[in-house]
């Protein structure tokens, strides 16, 4: 899978995570960090994970991976499913791919003006999960942004939202 990767000095190259678990991960890069270094990726269809680098290899590197037991669960659930959708003929479960946003803090706004700060989880063209402290009502219309939409989904870490119209990739480019 596919991505783009940052070290502590902040350098950031693209990568390829050639294994992986819930625990580890095996990359493929340019980059060559030191053990203990904090890395953080950005992998396509998985989102945002970071770690410590356990040991370097001849074209990259492999990390543990620091997560809540919550997001280990979601990302075995992941891989699963990454890795059995091709072999059953699995259709892809979602209507357009996930982005991966450079910026996450931002905030939510209600219709009566109310702001909430949140974090960005995903994001794509037709909505947007993000990590947030309210829980608003299924169906409270809200702002991300200069998108408007309306809240769909409870889940542990926060809410999804449902933009009113699909975003065009020009329209996201604000959080990419």
């Amino acid at each position: 899978m596919s991505g783009r990767l940052m070290l502590e000095s902040h350098e950031e190259f693209p990568c390829t995570a050639v294994e992986m678990s819930p625990g580890d991960v095996v990359f493929s890069c340019e980059a060559r960090p030191s053990a203990n270094e904090r890395v953080i990726a950005y992998i396509e269809n998985l989102g945002r994970i970071e770690g410590n680098v356990i040991g370097v290899t001849a074209d990259g590197f492999y990390m543990s991976i620091n997560a809540t037991d919550r997001k280990r669960e979601k990302l075995a659930a992941q891989l699963t499913w990454l890795a059995n959708k091709h072999e059953l003929g699995l259709p892809e479960d979602r209507r357009h791919d996930r982005l991966t946003p450079r910026i996450t803090r931002t905030e939510i706004v209600l219709d009566d003006g109310r702001k909430y700060p949140c974090k960005i989880v995903d994001l794509s063209l037709s909505g947007a999960a993000i990590d947030i402290e309210i829980r608003p009502a299924l169906g409270t219309p809200v702002m991300l942004g200069n998108m408007r939409g309306r809240i769909v989904r409870h889940f542990i870490e926060g809410v999804a939202i449902e933009f009113a119209s699909v975003q065009s990739r020009e329209s996201l480019r604000a959080f990419l």
